[in-house]
């Protein structure tokens, strides 16, 4: 017994973090890049698989987006409940059996229900692999390991369209055949180091309730926001999908206050830093997810070019993040999260403000493009590590998974957000100038990161630090 708790126990210790690091960051970053990489292919598989529609073909982004964002929290609830550990290696396993899936896919609606197998995947995997990062980390060394986490996930996130670019060249299923390796090496190396972390003990049920009633309400919002372009915001789907998923997620906040154990237990949301915090978060999400898809609209609608002349033009930007993400911790111990994030909410609004001011249809990629790109970079490296870090570090350790996928939920439903309204404020092509059209959508981002900024400025200083 005395030799069976020493193996636990050495599997928390300061030696092992660097193994738990490489684990976790292999999961993280290829769900996260899976998240965006399959843009740039769409084309492709769409000319593969011919007769397939254009609203078809969406299902392949919009299914992993709305499963993904619903599933968040009941996975991490789960994987508190039992074990982060268990809860990772399958959804690692789950991911790149479905990745291998969608590679062998022989029409378009197989590909998205093996889409929807690897967004469950994702679900499980994400909020785990924070939880098990924390647990492993020392206590004093928790919020740099958040801030690498956010750094390697939004990197990954970031490069998608470089990486898609490359891999679409050779063939589109090269975008998910990618997975298998890493996926194989974060199963065969997991197993040998994750650490066995506290799970949330209860002898209540099971808030199955709560489940269906977040899960539902969720996805019917995700739904809504990722079909406003093709039904229109004005339409009776697109209202009806919000009005009911308001109405779910209410119900939902009602029957978790009544339940003995909750499936995500509000009184998270209550400690300082967690609600503060995870609101910019999601305004910022917001900010980022139109300012990515614009950079990339920007250059193949009113530049013509390539996916991959495209993915290297955005690379700079991303290159930023983790420069800034792992070297601000310094500022943040004299200012204060709350400011630190303002700031880089701040940079990315000057970064939007340089575009709608310099660009125009002449290709002027150095003094025009880039300079914004290198803003927002330095505002994503800012603001995204330190935000997920004010929230999570401040977390019960029995809670991590839980409270980690309540974060990621609502950086998943603001970049949705922001995708879906920046769809709107561009309009369809040949709606007047395109360059006028962009300058609508980047007015509306800065008004996003503006937001972000003023909402910052309600996160607490820390205290004594974060919960252990």
């Amino acid at each position: 017994m005395t030799q069976t708790a020493a193996g636990e126990a050495g599997s928390v210790t300061k030696p092992r973090f660097g193994p738990v690091f490489a684990v976790v960051v292999a999961g993280v970053a290829m769900s996260n890049l899976d998240m965006f990489i399959v843009n740039v292919a769409l084309p492709d598989i769409g000319a593969q698989f011919s007769g397939s529609s254009l609203a078809s073909l969406s299902w392949i982004l919009n299914a992993y987006a709305v499963i993904f964002a619903a599933l968040l929290i009941p996975a991490g609830s789960l994987a508190d409940r039992t074990s982060p550990r268990q809860a990772y290696l399958l959804g690692i396993a789950v991911f790149t059996l479905a990745s291998a899936a969608c590679a062998v896919a022989p029409g378009v609606w197989v590909l998205v229900a093996a889409r929807v197998v690897q967004a469950v995947g994702a679900a499980m995997l994400i909020p785990s692999s924070l939880g098990l990062l924390l647990a492993a980390a020392p206590p004093e060394k928790r919020v740099a390991s958040v801030r690498a986490w956010t750094a390697i996930s939004g990197l990954a996130a970031a490069l998608g369209p470089v990486v898609g670019g490359l891999l679409t060249q050779l063939d589109w299923r090269w975008v998910f055949l990618i997975n298998l390796p890493i996926g194989v090496f974060a199963l065969v190396v997991g197993a040998r180091v994750l650490p066995r972390t506290p799970s949330r003990p209860t002898a209540d049920r099971l808030d199955l309730a709560g489940a269906v009633l977040l899960t539902l309400g969720i996805a019917v919002v995700a739904l809504g926001l990722v079909k406003s372009d093709d039904w229109g915001w004005a339409s009776a789907g697109v209202i009806g999908s919000l009005v009911a998923g308001v109405l779910l997620l209410a119900c939902f906040v009602l029957s978790s206050s009544r339940h003995p154990s909750p499936i995500l237990p509000l009184n998270l949301l209550r400690i300082r830093p967690v609600g503060p915090a995870t609101f910019a978060n999601l305004l910022f999400a917001v900010a980022f997810g139109a300012m990515l898809l614009s950079a990339v609209l920007w250059c193949q609608q009113v530049w013509h070019w390539s996916p991959l002349r495209t993915g290297l033009a955005i690379a700079p930007g991303p290159v930023m993040v983790p420069a800034f993400a792992m070297g601000v911790g310094p500022l943040i111990r004299r200012i204060g999260s709350g400011a630190v994030s303002a700031i880089g909410s701040v940079l990315f609004c000057v970064g939007i403000g340089w575009w709608i001011y310099r660009l125009d249809a002449s290709h002027d990629y150095v003094a025009g493009f880039l300079p914004g790109m290198l803003l927002t970079g330095v505002g994503v490296g800012l603001v995204v590590p330190t935000l997920v870090g004010a929230a999570v570090t401040a977390l019960p350790p029995q809670s991590f998974s839980t409270g980690s996928a309540v974060v990621t939920m609502a950086r998943q439903v603001g970049s949705v957000l922001g995708v879906a309204l920046l769809v709107a404020f561009l309009g369809t092509p040949g709606d007047g100038d395109a360059v006028t059209a962009f300058d609508h959508g980047w007015e509306f981002t800065l008004a996003a990161s503006a937001l972000s900024a003023l909402a910052c400025l309600f996160i607490p200083r820390a205290g004594k630090g974060p919960a252990s």
